[in-house]
């Protein structure tokens, strides 16, 4: 008698349920020409608003309505995920219609005959832009491959902040959740004072991280070979240009939007580590990084529209991971909604106390000894919380 052995059906081939929805992070460069579109189909003005609108206001709606996902590609699809040149495409074509909506808002705030309000919002509208491009570009930054490094620094020369590529991959990643970094919130630190501490402190840190670079090989950080001066030329050549061609008032429109665009960096970096500490180890360095670093979020809305940036536990995992294998962490901490939601209560100073303070002192367990820390609210939030014992 002959035996025979049942062979198991094979597996169905993983698809990601996200991949057309990626597309939908070109939207956002394609908002201020759907605000245009509505102000001239409407012929309401407040229309030029219509971009922080949707981001603020639209977007936070959707959230809680289009819920999270929180499931992650298994390790048998990540290599045939990380290949696939159709995500990169979606990251690429957002830096033409990046570029298009400058030049052209440029021109509309200088030549369109616009009221000083509609042009405050067209710069809001294209700085808003610019600004979530910064995820665009954090995403590039972090390739090994030099055209997507150089890629990244042309999506940040609208907001001048070149050095955001080098502060970001050798200074947040390495001193992230500790004091030492201006880009991680402390709990009891505003978003209004974060903004210049993190502003200043990370072009501080990145000239000198480049000027120790270079110093290693013999070279004077006076050179196109540092990597934050080469980025910043970009922005005076860029903003050089249009000058030359639409008159010293388009310099207004353009350094208006650009401090619009990095201060909403800098709002997703408070976001993202708020109040979060790695513990000091006896060799006086720091644990790993672990996922318990990062706030997180799986609101499916923000995260295709910023590239699973709110999956920031796994980026700091593994920083050269492209976003579409980015995975979500049951350990991880989690944020009450979205992004979108999350910056617009950042502004408001009260109510994200009121939100995130409790958050955070749950994720230790109530142990306030394991919180990063706002040093001049550290009596203030002692007498709030209660004075509670180091873990053992």
């Amino acid at each position: 008698m002959t035996s025979t052995a049942t062979t198991p059906a094979a597996e169905a081939p993983w698809k990601d349920g996200k991949r057309l929805l990626w597309l939908a992070g070109l939207l956002v460069p394609s908002l201020p020409f759907i605000g245009y579109g509505l102000v001239k189909a409407t012929g309401i003005n407040a229309f030029w608003w219509f971009t922080p609108v949707f981001i603020y206001g639209i977007v936070s709606l959707l959230e809680p309505v289009l819920g999270t996902d929180e499931s992650n590609p298994p390790a048998s699809a990540v290599e045939g995920l990380e290949k696939a040149l159709y995500y990169r495409w979606c990251v690429f074509l957002f830096l033409p219609l990046q570029y298009a909506g400058l030049v052209w808002g440029a021109w509309m705030a200088v030549r369109g005959g616009l009221s000083t309000l509609d042009t405050a919002g067209l710069a809001v509208s294209v700085g808003m832009v610019n600004g979530i491009g910064i995820a665009n570009a954090h995403e590039l930054g972090h390739k090994t491959n030099a055209l997507e490094r150089w890629w990244a620094k042309l999506v940040l020369a609208p907001t001048g902040y070149g050095h955001f590529v080098v502060e970001h991959n050798r200074g947040h990643h390495v001193r992230v959740a500790t004091p030492e970094d201006p880009a991680s919130a402390r709990m009891g630190e505003g978003f209004w004072a974060f903004l210049p501490r993190t502003v200043i402190g990370a072009a501080r840190s990145a000239w000198r991280l480049e000027k120790e670079r270079l110093a290693r090989c013999g070279k004077s950080p006076w050179s196109l070979d540092n990597d934050v001066l080469n980025a910043w030329i970009m922005t005076p050549l860029l903003f050089g240009a249009l000058v030359l061609w639409l008159g010293p008032a388009a310099l207004l429109f353009l350094l208006g939007q650009a401090i619009y665009g990095f201060s909403l960096l800098e709002v997703v970096n408070y976001v993202e580590h708020y109040g979060l500490l790695r513990r000091k180890l006896p060799n006086g360095r720091y644990e790993h990084c672990q996922p318990e670093h990062s706030w997180n979020s799986n609101h499916i809305v923000t995260n295709v529209l910023l590239y699973h940036l709110q999956r920031h536990s796994d980026h700091h995992a593994h920083p050269t991971r492209r976003y579409q294998s980015l995975r979500h962490f049951e350990d991880a901490p989690q944020l009450p909604s979205g992004y979108a939601s999350m910056i617009v209560l950042a502004y408001c100073v009260p109510a994200w106390r009121a939100v995130m303070d409790k958050r955070v002192v749950a994720h230790y367990g109530g142990d306030l000894s394991r919180i990063n820390m706002q040093p001049s609210q550290r009596d203030r939030i002692l007498a709030r919380w209660g004075r509670r014992p180091a873990a053992a």
